[in-house]
């Protein structure tokens, strides 16, 4: 199956430690590893590492860390379109501190504010044999003109809704299915029960939230479900929302059921938690 992934790429510089580093300190890390990042990327790693091919659409340029990036990438089988070939700044780098204690992480990114795509540097055939697309909202112009022609071809749209940004309110209507994470919340929304009545209003069949090692939230055509996770002792939490977002696009179109694909997501997405690192799950 092919995915075709829109969104954030990133070069990742993650550190396991022991503590947050406080004001005017240094700490020495446990442990570090570097790795191609960002939603939509991490997405594509797991969708191709489960037997499908995948094609990220992003903005990389020729600074000398894209190089690295797509090394990475190729190592994974990911095909990469790059809207800005010759742009000459850095990528985005995250920094990233993974607790030790309780495989919580924290992230400094500038992401993609700096580095925007039109819709004029897609190529005309980017959705030619394609079977699903997925958006993380990173590429805000170029993901509604993307989805806008998935609609009229019948490509099944994924929403990845980490957190609301500007932009949403056009792509979201276009979404069959839409996995938020429970820090997404639309303008006037306070609570889960107004992001699930707010996307109900936009006529969005699939509906879930995720809420790490509680369970997922999900609505089917108007019916309330959830889905439970089942417990584990989490070494890394980072990126296991990509995983499963990554994962679900697989069983989504292997299954075509809304909850056993998010079943079986959230089930890689808990192995991914019991490695270091985004990519060490992937090797046992």
């Amino acid at each position: 199956m092919k995915g075709l992934f829109i969104g954030l790429t990133t070069i990742d510089l993650i550190y396991l430690t022991s503590e947050l580093p406080q004001t005017n300190q240094k700490i020495v890390a446990l442990d570090q590893t570097i790795a191609a990042g960002g939603p939509a990327t991490n997405a594509a790693v797991t969708f191709s590492y489960l037997n499908n091919q995948a094609t990220v659409v992003g903005i990389l340029g020729k600074h000398p860390l894209s190089q690295l990036i797509l090394s990475d990438l190729d190592a994974c089988l990911i095909n990469f379109v790059d809207l800005l070939p010759q742009r000459i700044e850095s990528p985005a780098v995250s920094s990233i501190f993974v607790l030790e204690k309780t495989g919580e992480r924290s992230v400094i990114s500038v992401n993609a504010r700096y580095a925007q795509a039109t819709p004029e540097q897609l190529p005309k055939d980017i959705l030619q044999g394609i079977d699903l697309v997925l958006i993380d909202g990173h590429q805000m112009a170029v993901s509604y003109a993307i989805a806008s022609q998935a609609k009229i071809a019948g490509i099944p749209i994924v929403v990845d809704g980490g957190s609301w940004k500007t932009g949403f309110n056009q792509v979201l209507p276009l979404a069959d299915y839409v996995i938020c994470s429970a820090n997404f919340y639309p303008p006037q929304c306070r609570t889960q029960a107004d992001v699930f009545q707010y996307l109900s209003s936009l006529s969005i069949p699939f509906i879930a939230i995720t809420q790490g090692n509680q369970p997922i939230l999900l609505q089917i055509e108007g019916k309330l479900e959830e889905i439970k996770i089942n417990p584990i002792q989490a070494v890394d939490t980072l990126g296991a929302g990509d995983i499963l977002h990554g994962a679900f696009c697989h069983y989504i179109l292997e299954t075509q059921n809304f909850a056993e694909a998010l079943e079986s997501a959230s089930k890689i997405a808990a192995k991914s938690c019991q490695y270091f690192g985004t990519r060490n799950w992937m090797t046992e």
